[in-house]
């Protein structure tokens, strides 16, 4: 799990010059985070290593592609496209819904990747960032506040992630 600094590209990204090459690099960084947080415990991801919540490695994978999916797909781009893993009857389901088993891992990841694409291309395709799109809790947000936004949900959760990762096998870094 953990990279020698040459190894470890995730921070190469720009820290001077064009806002939008740092917001995306920013993000990238945050979201590789979350795959090397995950990485090799593949039958341990849905594993609960902190009764009684229903936090798992797996669950964040599938909370964030529902987050990709409302912020990208709903909010900005205007789609009908209803969350994945959660609903109104069950908003903990991408947690509750977190199986060890292959397919529901493969899903997950399947998903998480699917919605990040769709991400990625939006923002290259934007023509700048005051884009902006109709949030029911935020009211209207624009797309340089949705990046800042998954800057900050990715962080808060790799925090998580790197305390669930540590319960699970040990591992610590990256």
């Amino acid at each position: 799990m953990f990279l020698s600094p040459e190894q470890d590209t995730r921070f190469d990204g720009p820290t001077t010059g064009d806002e939008r090459a740092l917001l995306v690099g920013v993000l990238t960084a945050q979201r590789t985070t979350l795959e090397l947080k995950c990485a090799g415990v593949d039958g341990a991801l849905a594993r609960r290593s902190v009764e009684p919540s229903t936090l798992s490695l797996l669950g964040l994978v599938r909370h964030l592609a529902d987050v990709e999916r409302r912020w990208f797909r709903q909010v900005l781009a205007g789609q009908h496209a209803r969350p994945r893993f959660s609903s109104d009857a069950d908003p903990d389901g991408d947690f509750n819904g977190a199986a060890s088993d292959e397919e529901t891992v493969t899903a997950a990841w399947h998903a998480w990747r699917e919605e990040v694409a769709f991400a990625e291309r939006f923002v290259a395709e934007a023509p700048d960032l005051d884009i902006a799109g109709v949030d029911g809790w935020r009211g209207k947000v624009s797309l340089r506040w949705v990046l800042v936004h998954m800057v900050e949900e990715y962080a808060r959760h790799n925090g998580h992630a790197d305390l669930l990762r540590e319960r699970i096998d040990g591992a610590r870094g990256v």
